[in-house]
């Protein structure tokens, strides 16, 4: 036991410690302490940073990434692109309930309804979900019994 123990100990030692190295004789200071190349080196790097970050923004703009303000009378509900620069937006304006084209340089209203009526379409189909989940939550409770 004590022999295994050993050699494992000579495994863990590092070598390295124990191998001499050459004098090296040490490098003159380069003269100038900012030098063309590592200026190069800086600006290069600087440039990268700022394109990195403009392009950021630009893919955050583009995609509608950044959550947008909303005021207490206008709501934007829902928005899809349909296009390389054309969306269909569902706003919600007091009591309206609106779809608009929106394009470059124009927007047109699709179709427009009361949010009353579409809050009567969602209660009913959450009855519907509620009604469905009843019956499959029995009837798998029927199927672990048996």
């Amino acid at each position: 036991m004590l022999k295994r123990l050993w050699i494992l100990f000579l495994l863990t030692i590092p070598l390295q410690v124990f191998a001499e190295t050459a004098q090296k004789t040490p490098m003159p200071a380069p003269t100038s302490v900012i030098a063309a190349e590592s200026m190069t080196q800086m600006i290069t790097g600087l440039a990268l940073v700022l394109v990195i970050i403009i392009a950021i923004a630009w893919l955050l703009k583009r995609f509608s990434i950044l959550p947008t303000t909303t005021t207490e009378h206008i709501k934007i509900v829902a928005m899809t692109s349909v296009g390389q620069r054309e969306r269909i937006v569902i706003v919600d304006i007091g009591e309206t309930r609106l779809v608009l084209g929106v394009a470059p340089g124009q927007v047109n209203k699709l179709h427009s309804m009361e949010k009353s009526s579409m809050d009567t379409v969602d209660k009913k189909s959450a009855k519907k979900a509620a009604l469905f989940s009843e019956k499959l939550d029995s009837s798998i409770h029927k199927d672990n019994q048996c």
